[in-house]
């Protein structure tokens, strides 16, 4: 990962075509040791190939993979509305603000 990112960076910054030695300098110069087996596997597989492209290419293919994450909020709202109706759903809205505002500042401020 940290090869294809300053190979993303080089190729940002203008450079077409990123060198190993290129990507290893990059890499170096904020005290990351490069690896060039891996190097030389990414070079091979670029080698070529358009980086935007690529990148929505996998854009594409990662708009198809399901996240969840919603799928358990959505029974527990039905079942809340069914069970008592607006009230009980405003009191635990209520209850849920006040949990959250207890937790903001955590017994610190960011700046302190």
């Amino acid at each position: 990962m940290k090869h294809l990112a300053a190979y993303l960076l080089l190729t940002l910054g203008g450079n077409t075509s990123p060198s190993a030695k290129d990507i290893t300098s990059v890499l170096e110069s904020v005290g990351i040791e490069s690896d060039n087996d891996r190097l030389e596997s990414l070079l091979n597989e670029l080698k070529g190939k358009d980086i935007n492209e690529l990148i929505s290419e996998g854009s594409s293919k990662l708009a198809s993979v399901p996240s969840g994450g919603s799928g358990a909020a959505a029974p527990a709202a039905g079942g809340a509305a069914a069970a008592g109706g607006a009230a009980e759903e405003k009191a635990e809205e209520k209850k849920e603000e006040e949990k959250e505002e207890s937790d903001d500042d955590m017994g610190f401020g960011l700046f302190d």
